[in-house]
């Protein structure tokens, strides 16, 4: 007999995000496969609690409390989350078909890998492809909007680092090549995400974070370069917001 497809969470976490977070659920509750879906709110002020009441019965579990940043949020929907495999999605993202997950289930059958990552698009015409683990380096290599990590990685490796305000998915995406976990390719476009949010946001304390997060897990040596390029990446986004110039 084929194997049975394997079971899925995804956990939205949201803090006072309006109307947006509507689509994102939409989003969710469109698709064919019948996901665990659990809502993470930062106690929303803007009426978001309410109207998530309104639709508890769609949501598999809703947690509404304050939380400490993103990361503390997505950890707290990791230990409720069921599902063999998790996906984090903002309340600015949307699954980009409602045939996603159930082609994400087939291609993750049979697979050893505990990292599935495919194709992030943003509604300032960028798209974010897996990169492979070889660039990992760099910067962050896989965008958690479009990854499927095993849940059993949090339980082996930890959660998300709180101590860090932006790039701790890249911390721990870190980790997991450390520890020569296998990262799968889905060669498929999972979501469509907002652009601007506070990684998007050219604020120096995002780079500071992802140099910090490389000399975590390499030597100083092989981190120079590529800190010297978050630098001018840091520079070239300054002046791009400056004078208003439309990047490619």
């Amino acid at each position: 007999m084929p194997a049975s497809p394997p079971s899925i969470s995804v956990i939205v976490v949201s803090k006072n995000p309006g109307p947006r977070l509507q689509i994102a659920l939409e989003s969710l509750w469109a698709q064919t496969f019948p996901a665990e879906i659990i809502v993470v709110d930062g106690a929303s002020t803007d009426g978001t609690r309410e109207w998530l009441d309104l639709h508890h019965a769609r949501i598999a579990s809703l947690v509404s409390e304050s939380d400490h940043g993103i990361y503390d949020a997505m950890n707290k929907g990791i230990a409720v989350a069921r599902g063999e495999w998790v996906l984090f999605l903002g309340a600015d993202d949307r699954l980009a078909a409602p045939s996603v997950l159930v082609e994400v289930a087939e291609r993750l059958v049979g697979t050893q890998a505990s990292i599935a990552a495919g194709e992030a698009r943003f509604d300032n015409g960028r798209a974010y492809p897996f990169a492979g683990t070889d660039t990992a380096i760099r910067r962050n290599f896989v965008h958690h909007q479009a990854t499927f990590y095993r849940r059993a990685a949090f339980e082996r490796y930890g959660g998300f680092d709180t101590a860090l305000r932006i790039q701790a998915d890249y911390e721990f995406n870190l980790r997991l090549v450390d520890a020569g976990e296998a990262f799968a390719s889905l060669n498929l476009c999972i979501a469509e995400c907002g652009s601007g949010g506070v990684s998007d946001s050219g604020l120096w304390a995002n780079y500071r974070e992802e140099i910090t997060v490389r000399h975590r897990h390499f030597s100083a040596y092989s981190c120079w370069p590529w800190d010297v390029f978050a630098l001018m990446r840091y520079l070239r986004k300054k002046i791009v917001r400056r004078f208003h110039i439309r990047m490619p």
